[in-house]
């Protein structure tokens, strides 16, 4: 998928082959600092949010659906949250600063978490709880995307081999987060679930004070960038210049008289054909030629055109990752829901089942990275076996399927209720072993291999480089706005098939056997097979950013 410009140099993907125990100056050291620190985030991260359904729906006694529509608000805030905290970064403060300083808040947000629940009684706790909440989502929103472009921008690309080696980075970046979530899945949600809810959300901010430890640990090692200003403001002059010369007509057989910055620092990028509208920026005209200094807001150069260009590809492909989103949204509620009323082996808590989809990426990552790939290539020839836009391609199916396993499971499940007359008893176990939820999360786990990995090497690689920051924040974004459209196609399920009566509608009230939770499945399905339509037709017409050589740069000039 996708179509590339003649160039000198492509700057899109390479080879995922790179050992990570391969000495190479200080790239990997402090890159492996930094895996360790987001390994650690992960852990208090799913610690957290993994039993969450639980705890509002049995400890503060929520109904099944309010719980859902809860967690998916809150997954959906601190996902959005990081495209603030990445413009921070990017703008003024630099990530490692907004590492450091969300990290802060975010231990913040633990410590009242814990007390919420230590010392607080039950019928005040609601709102310190709901509190502590949302001040790690302010804390997640200055770590989340800066801690991963912080640890790639340890891999110098100005050096071959550095460059080879960040994109082996990210699937190795990914292995070391699930890692960490992975672990509060087993002993975090088992000491909630056995032991108590204090001891189980201290955990996490133990992590995270340690996570924080480490990371100062290794401050003199890490390559550092500065920020540059607010890169909407670049953004914004490309834009305003366009419209300002929408009269001015293009002359020298299509080409025009072109600005380009000679003082650039960024590599130049090669001229494309999308979005030809904004071309006009960059073309001087008489009023350009006559002042004595370039007006930034009228005048542009190359580069600043394609730059934004680079951002104005990437949202068609960013709104087709929605409905994956949604799908993945479904790990911690219902799916953990549906586990929790079925037959369980040494009542192992339901959310630990999440384990599986963690485990599942943990063999799969290795298996991609060391046998797919080079089986492909030599089928395919390109470096990276496949492309970034197929990998995700293939991921989004993988996520649709798993919709529709998951509604022939819950069809499966509410029938054995129906044999065995616990329709109406909503607190009963059902005869049903819950390992028939198994292949929902391999699948879950599979799609996230191809899609969430492939999401966050698309994300780095295409945006302007003092943008990466924000590129990252777009691509965790995606959850965000995923988790809003869960809740939102659950209150509008609810609204349509309650007309009739409550007692018809589908997720109403605490009875998940009468909730029609496979219909729910089965529309998810429905929608995420017409998103997955819409990426194909978006991904072929998708043109990677290309670097263009110097010499033919100043030759087109």
């Amino acid at each position: 998928m996708g179509t590339s410009v003649v160039a000198c140099h492509d700057a899109h993907e390479d080879i995922n082959s790179f050992s990570p125990t391969k000495p190479m100056k200080n790239s990997w050291k402090s890159a492996i600092f930094i895996i360790f620190v987001e390994m650690a985030e992960r852990f208090a991260y799913y610690g957290v949010s993994g039993n969450l359904m639980s705890y509002l729906n049995n400890v503060l006694g929520m109904p099944i659906s309010t719980a859902a529509k809860n967690v998916n608000v809150w997954h959906g805030i601190s996902a959005i949250f990081p495209l603030l905290g990445a413009f921070i970064a990017d703008s003024y403060l630099g990530r490692f600063n907004t590492i450091l300083f969300s990290s802060i808040i975010y231990l913040m947000g633990l410590v009242i978490l814990t007390i919420s629940v230590s010392a607080i009684s039950l019928a005040h706790r609601k709102p310190i709880f709901f509190l502590a909440l949302y001040v790690l989502s302010v804390g997640e929103g200055g770590h989340k995307p800066c801690v991963q472009t912080f640890a790639a921008d340890q891999f110098d690309e100005n050096v071959p081999e550095e460059k080879l080696a960040k994109s082996s980075f990210f699937n190795w970046w990914f292995l070391g987060i699930v890692v960490g979530s992975t672990s509060a899945i087993l002993v975090v949600i088992y000491v909630q679930e056995h032991i108590g809810w204090a001891i189980g959300f201290g955990m996490p901010m133990i992590a995270v004070a340690g996570a924080l430890f480490i990371f100062l640990i290794g401050r003199k090692t890490y390559r550092r960038a500065v920020p540059v200003g607010s890169p909407f403001n670049r953004m914004m002059q490309v834009v305003v210049a366009a419209v300002r010369k929408s009269h001015v007509s293009e002359m020298h057989d299509g080409q025009g008289v072109c600005y380009h910055d000679e003082d650039r620092t960024a590599p130049a990028l090669a001229r494309t054909n999308q979005f030809k509208f904004l071309d006009k920026a960059m073309i001087l005209d008489e009023t350009d030629v006559s002042n004595q200094k370039r007006n930034k807001w009228r005048l542009c150069s190359v580069n600043q055109v394609e730059e934004v260009k680079l951002i104005f590809r990437l949202f068609p492909i960013w709104i087709s990752c929605f409905m994956f989103a949604v799908v993945i949204s479904q790990l911690g509620t219902y799916f953990t829901k549906q586990g929790s009323t079925m037959a369980r082996n040494f009542n192992i808590p339901p959310a630990t089942l999440q384990v599986i989809t963690g485990f599942t990426i943990l063999t799969a990552v290795p298996v991609y990275d060391r046998l797919f790939v080079p089986m492909a290539r030599k089928i395919t020839n390109h470096p990276s076996g496949i492309t970034i836009l197929q990998r995700m391609g293939f991921g989004i199916f993988l996520s649709v399927l798993t919709m529709v396993v998951a509604a022939v499971v819950e069809a499966k499940r509410v029938g054995i209720a129906k044999k065995h007359g616990l329709i109406d008893a909503p607190k009963s176990i059902v005869p049903m072993a819950i390992w028939w939820l198994v292949p929902q999360y391999v699948l879950s786990g599979l799609s996230d291999v191809f899609t969430v990995i492939g999401m966050q090497e698309l994300f780095y690689n295409q945006v302007p480089e003092e943008m990466r920051s924000m590129g990252a924040a777009m691509y965790i974004s995606t959850v965000g706005v995923g988790s809003f459209m869960s809740s939102g196609v659950i209150s509008v399920v609810q609204i349509i098939t309650s007309r009739k009566g409550k007692d018809k509608g589908w997720l109403v009230g605490n009875n998940l056997n009468r909730a029609h939770l496979d219909y729910l499945y089965w529309v998810l399905a429905g929608l995420s097979g017409l998103s997955l339509c819409f990426y194909v037709w978006v991904a072929r017409g998708f043109v990677y950013k290309k670097i263009e050589c110097d010499d033919e740069r100043r030759a087109e000039a």
